[in-house]
């Protein structure tokens, strides 16, 4: 894996054998990426991002500098190796690492976010109970911008506030605003 633009552009990194996520590939950050850059002005951003796995987007939104991230995964493996990859790369400053169950968290969050970004993991059911409490209470600011990542296996172009999805090779980013 490696981080696409910013302070640490081209920068490869390597998660333990057997780590508990699948990554993001670049391919597809890259067009989210994109997307991102040309549909928002990236600084000051309060970012959330949901079963954040190896941190790859976290990295990329950290590495340009785009604000504040909170990196939520209930799995120990996950969240030590992000913290520690902040760490070893001056990141620690732009991301906050949390070990808790994603669901359990949405339920008692306080805190808005301009973005936020989920990757459940493909096999399990619950994208469309994530996109629900995130987009039923308060935690998405009024103009904020959420985005799931998910397979061909879901479909969110019925729900009112999807406004767009993009595919690369199977996976799918569908975008959700409050006023769509």
């Amino acid at each position: 894996m490696r981080i696409i633009s910013g302070k640490l552009k081209r920068h490869q990194f390597f998660p333990p054998k057997g780590f508990p996520s699948r990554p993001t590939t670049d391919f597809s950050k890259e067009g989210l990426f994109n997307i991102l850059e040309n549909d928002l002005v990236m600084t000051d951003l309060e970012i959330l991002d949901l079963f954040a796995g190896t941190g790859n987007i976290s990295f990329e939104f950290a590495s340009r500098e785009a604000g504040k991230i909170t990196a939520v995964d209930k799995n120990f493996k996950c969240v030590t190796f992000i913290r520690k990859f902040a760490m070893e790369n001056q990141l620690d400053n732009d991301i906050i690492t949390l070990k808790a169950d994603v669901l359990k968290f949405l339920d008692n969050q306080v805190k808005s976010y301009d973005l936020i970004f989920a990757d459940p993991p493909f096999d399990e059911v619950i994208h469309k109970e994530v996109v629900d409490k995130v987009l039923a209470g308060n935690i998405l600011n009024e103009d904020g911008l959420f985005i799931i990542e998910h397979g061909r296996n879901n479909s969110f172009e019925e729900h009112p506030k999807f406004f767009k999805s993009r595919n690369y090779g199977g996976v799918i980013f569908s975008f959700f605003r409050h006023n769509s």
